[in-house]
């Protein structure tokens, strides 16, 4: 939550991609600029001059503080103006509060203007990114985008694979992700092909990307293909689509291992990196995830803030004498929550983390519940660990 305290002027943008639009108020509700203008640096650093020359200290507010929000934040900060985020999701809840249904940017930014004035504790802080952080979250996305038309890849592989020739799909399909396999299916992308090419061709082509598993990996395409000898319509067409598709999963592949490199390289450099790591199940990708949308947790008063930012605070709903009970919460950062989430599930052989899971289960919980259960209660631990800079301790265990 930002403190408005000595605030003179509160600045709503609206971004957009060639052009904002800005609503000013001041303190008292009075409008005293309401105009679009360009997406560019003199303009911009004209603007909040000339406000701030004016009316004092000017709190410039987005409702997107990345991408076409990024350039507007960066010169606010250069010229000496606050800054502060209103969540969009936030922000069209308010605007349903005033008269009107029109959805112009005069008024999305007069809405964000006002919410500003009148309901600081919407706000959120945007503290100054270091190079860092900035780095990791650009190559972070790309990366889940990477991540993303992987899987897009794979399931389309899979498709084709089990689409004329089942059997080899089982052997090959689980296999994706390994260089030897997506080498075979570029070289020979159909069931004949494969036959053709004879065992100890496959054999001398598998065993430098795969030593121990060429063999047997060989022996079960083998006897995949001799399980079925019917040639099912369209393999042919597929036999053209497979080698292209797993020369675009091998580019993607590698694309993501050189990033994930460069993540490591970053990650190691930032001062937090080591505090988080130090907790199980937190890895590379998860403790970037952790600093890009956690930072050093000063953002968030309390464990339980944080929580509900990453959408696991459990949700109470009752109504007069009918009570439902708590639910898991269906907002927040999808992102973190999910990170959250997985560093759970990879602490489980931990004794720990176990434990706690097992007396979930025993309590009734179904194995999502007792995950997200775990991942809150871990919550409470990674925030008193950014808070005190210290580094994860297994608690001690007690005699039964």
């Amino acid at each position: 939550m930002t403190s408005t305290d000595a605030i003179d002027l509160y600045l709503g943008l609206d971004v957009g991609k060639g052009e904002h639009h800005a609503a000013a108020l001041t303190p008292s509700g009075k409008k005293v600029f309401d105009k679009a203008l360009p997406n560019n640096e003199p303009k911009l650093r004209e603007l909040f001059t000339k406000l701030q020359a004016r009316h004092g200290t000017v709190l410039v507010v987005v409702d997107q503080p990345a991408t076409v929000g990024a350039l507007p934040l960066a010169v606010a900060r250069h010229v000496g103006c606050r800054v502060a985020y209103l969540p969009g999701l936030t922000m069209r809840r308010i605007a349903d509060l005033y008269p009107g249904e029109a959805k112009t940017d005069a008024r999305d930014a007069h809405v964000i203007a006002d919410a500003a004035r009148t309901m600081p504790h919407t706000l959120r802080d945007l503290e100054q990114a270091d190079e860092t952080i900035a780095e990791l979250e650009m190559i972070a996305g790309f990366d889940d985008d990477l991540a993303g038309e992987s899987t897009r890849i794979k399931n389309r592989l899979r498709g084709l694979l089990t689409q004329i020739h089942p059997s080899l799909e089982r052997v090959l399909g689980p296999r994706l992700d390994h260089p030897a396999v997506l080498g075979l299916l570029e070289r020979f992308g159909s069931p004949t092909q494969l036959r053709k090419a004879g065992r100890r061709r496959l054999v001398t082509l598998l065993r430098p990307k795969a030593p121990r598993m060429a063999e047997r990996l060989v022996e079960d395409i083998f006897t995949a293909l001799d399980e079925q000898t019917v040639v099912v319509p369209g393999t042919e067409a597929a036999a053209l689509i497979l080698p292209s598709l797993a020369a675009s999963l091998s580019s993607v592949l590698e694309q993501r291992k050189l990033l994930a490199t460069r993540i490591e390289q970053l990650l190691e450099a930032h001062p937090l990196s080591q505090v988080l790591t130090s907790m199980p199940g937190i890895g590379v990708r998860t403790a970037t995830r952790i600093l890009i949308d956690v930072g050093d947790g000063t953002a968030f008063p309390t464990a339980g803030h944080l929580a509900a930012y990453a959408g696991l605070a459990p949700v109470t709903r009752s109504s007069g004498s009918s009570i439902r009970g708590e639910h898991p919460s269906r907002r927040g950062n999808k992102q973190l929550k999910r990170a959250f989430y997985l560093a759970a599930f990879a602490s489980l052989s931990q004794p720990e983390s176990r434990a706690y899971y097992d007396k979930k289960r025993r309590e009734g919980k179904h194995h999502l519940a007792a995950l997200v259960a775990l991942a809150r209660r871990r919550i409470d631990v990674l925030f008193a660990m950014l808070r005190d800079g210290t580094f994860y301790q297994a608690p001690a265990t007690t005699a039964a």
